[in-house]
C-alpha cells in the first residue's frame, strides 16, 4: 500500500516496488519509487504525463529530501 506524505499541499507518494504510479498518483503529485538502480522521484503532470530527474538517489532519505524541496518550489 502506498504511503502519502503531504508537504506544502503536495502529495509525496511512496510506492512499493509492485505498485504503479497511475494507480496511486494524480496530477501535481510526486512519486518516490525504487528499483535496482536506486530511488527515483517522478513528477506527475497533466494527463498522466510523468517527468523525472535523470539519476536515481542512493537512499530513500535523499529522495524524500529532494521531493520535499521540489514541493517547496511548487513542482
Amino acid at each position: 500500500m502506498a504511503d502519502i506524505i503531504k508537504h506544502r499541499k503536495v502529495n509525496i507518494v511512496i510506492l512499493a516496488q509492485d505498485e504503479e504510479i497511475g494507480g496511486h498518483c494524480r496530477e501535481g503529485d510526486i512519486a518516490i519509487l525504487s528499483d535496482a538502480a536506486g530511488w527515483w522521484i517522478k513528477f506527475i503532470g497533466a494527463d498522466g504525463h510523468i517527468d523525472c530527474y535523470g539519476d536515481p538517489y542512493p537512499s530513500y532519505n535523499e529522495a524524500l529530501w529532494s521531493a520535499k524541496a521540489a514541493a517547496e518550489f511548487g513542482t
